[in-house]
């Protein structure tokens, strides 16, 4: 099943940032941003909440809302 579990790259895109520019700003590599872009893996919640304040955004901006529950 493919979850997206974060919605950073549609706010790259929406804020006009590349992957590098966000590695770049965070002190990450390159390859882990693009992890998180294809939601291969996701950044820790500290590091969300550095995404959100380079990017200028809210955490909740960078959540996709629709992640199913478990509970479903």
């Amino acid at each position: 099943m493919n979850r997206e579990m974060n919605r950073l790259k549609v706010v790259l895109a929406e804020t006009k940032r590349t992957n590098r520019w966000l590695a770049e700003q965070l002190g990450k590599d390159q390859a882990t941003v693009s992890k998180w872009c294809t939601n291969t893996s996701q950044p820790s919640l500290e590091t969300l909440f550095q995404i959100a304040e380079v990017l200028g955004v809210k955490v909740q901006d960078l959540i996709s809302k629709d992640i199913p529950s478990d509970h479903e």
